[in-house]
């Protein structure tokens, strides 16, 4: 099925709305569809199937089948097949960021920015395809030898977000295809399409039928599709990005069968200026890291701490930059901020900032209020100063266009209030003091420390929380793909030996 579309794509066939479930578009059992909405106009464009628990033990049977023969494939052969599909990934870049302005709502700019850092994900794992190697180990016992091997460990379940869903579905793929794992992905109903598109392409570059199935799902049947897809005994692997909540719910389902699992979850993470600091630097960090995608990344400054030598400075600066922002549809030239994805996001918003100024903050630029009159999802840059602790914005995780600046005054003080929290995902330090930087990416309880650094996140580097932010890590060297195989000890009796 081609759905007529209300853009032009040079591969119309990315665009297929269908579910690819053992190599076939394929739609729900119950024949139900579910609309799939443009943030920037808050009108329907397409629909995909809504697929309910009956539709999974198909899609993991032949994820299964698939594993039986890829689990097999070299690791050369991987890479190489891995490689051919990063290229063809590459090739559709631009027909993959116009699909993805229409699911997410964000500017084509970063549309084009998120397919370039997901395919950063898929060139990575071409290398580490073939780096998974075992250990042989000289025994205490005279005579013997042990051995460690690592296996794929099976089918693997994918439970993506709809915020970065090519780079957070491409780097899920990747890792598990490198290990030689098979994978079926529920991508969010609020972005089915790319999901679909990236397997199709894994279809186009040699990869067995199966080894990427794809089943799309309202938001009213994904609790069902995800519980299935984590209780259904081929499935011997789970990933999970998402809210703190929906990983504590997942981690149950897993525990039923101790299923392994990783779990990137929220964060409410603190970004710390020091009088010090390079504000220049510090800014343009800032800048780049809270309103991208209109603040929905789990990884954006949700709490910005500013020494009391630099804050009236620092905020005065911070407005300047923010006004210069021009909020519009992502596919309308100059459009730097585009809306948040869903309308859930502008309840919350509304309520953070209505709490913050009932306690005594102060807003200095923007309303905290949607754009009612535009049609879509839309809230201007908002930023609220005199922040405290106990404000809900604090507090919670904000994914959305607004910013609470609160002051301190010392190292000690700044980093007990970081820490004042449940998540620990990721946090920022801007100083040159390297005494300072030192103390405080061992002191602050986070997964990821940027020092002088905004956004890290990098193919390269372990991606993970600590605390409520979930465990385990995605990319990085032999850490992500570890979280797809298995290690088996051998042990060896040699006679006549030492």
């Amino acid at each position: 099925m081609t759905a007529d579309l209300p853009f032009q794509l040079a591969d119309k066939s990315l665009a297929r709305p269908d579910c690819l479930v053992d190599g076939q578009d394929t739609s729900a059992k119950s024949g139900r569809r579910f609309q799939v909405i443009d943030p920037g106009t808050g009108k329907p464009w397409i629909s995909c199937p809504d697929c309910g628990n009956e539709d999974v033990d198909a899609a993991v049977q032949s994820s299964h089948r698939a594993f039986q023969e890829y689990s097999k494939w070299t690791p050369r052969k991987r890479a190489q097949t891995i490689s051919k599909w990063h290229q063809l990934i590459v090739e559709a870049r631009q027909d993959l960021a116009t699909i993805l302005v229409h699911e997410t709502g964000k500017p084509l700019a970063e549309a084009y920015g998120e397919v370039d850092y997901a395919t950063g994900f898929t060139w990575w794992f071409v290398g580490e395809a073939e780096r998974a190697h075992g250990s042989s180990i000289v025994s205490a016992v005279p005579g013997r030898r042990a051995i460690t091997i690592k296996q794929p460990i099976g089918v693997a379940a994918a439970l993506v977000p709809w915020n970065f869903p090519i780079a957070l579905t491409l780097r899920k793929m990747a890792a598990a295809l490198a290990a030689g794992c098979t994978m079926v992905v529920k991508p969010s109903p609020e972005t089915p399409l790319t999901a679909i598109a990236v397997a199709r392409l894994g279809l186009k570059a040699g990869f067995p039928v199966g080894a990427l199935n794809i089943l799309t799902t309202s938001l009213d049947n994904t609790p069902a599709v995800a519980e299935s897809l984590c209780l259904h005994p081929l499935v011997k692997k789970v990933t999970f990005t998402g809210s703190t909540r929906v990983g504590k719910i997942i981690t149950g389902l897993c525990a039923r069968n101790l299923k392994k699992s990783t779990l990137e979850l929220g964060g409410n993470c603190p970004f710390i200026v020091f009088n010090d600091a390079n504000i220049d630097q510090a800014l343009g960090q800032l800048m780049a890291l809270k309103w991208r995608h209109a603040g929905q990344a789990c990884i954006s400054s949700n709490r910005l701490y500013v020494q009391r030598g630099v804050y009236d400075s620092f905020v005065k600066e911070l407005i300047q930059r923010t006004s210069l922002l021009k909020v519009g549809h992502g596919m309308a030239e100059g459009t730097t901020m585009g809306p948040v994805t869903t309308p859930r996001a502008l309840d919350k918003a509304e309520e953070m900032a209505k709490d913050a100024i009932a306690n005594g903050a102060k807003m200095v630029y923007g309303t905290g209020l949607r754009a009612e009159s535009t049609g879509g999802y839309f809230m201007s840059p908002t930023i609220v100063t005199e922040v405290t602790d106990d404000m809900l914005m604090s507090k919670d995780e904000i994914f959305a266009p607004l910013l609470g600046v609160s002051v301190f005054d010392t190292e000690d003080e700044v980093t007990t209030r970081a820490n004042n929290t449940s998540m620990g995902l990721a946090s920022y330090v801007f100083t040159k003091n390297v005494d300072r930087l030192w103390r405080m990416f061992e002191t602050l309880e986070a997964g990821m420390i940027g020092l002088n650094t905004g956004n890290s996140s990098c193919a390269e580097a372990p991606f993970g929380g600590i605390k409520e932010s979930g465990c385990g890590k995605e990319s990085g060297k032999d850490v992500a793909v570890e979280e797809f195989l298995v290690t088996k000890n051998g042990t060896l009796t040699v006679e006549d030996h030492w």
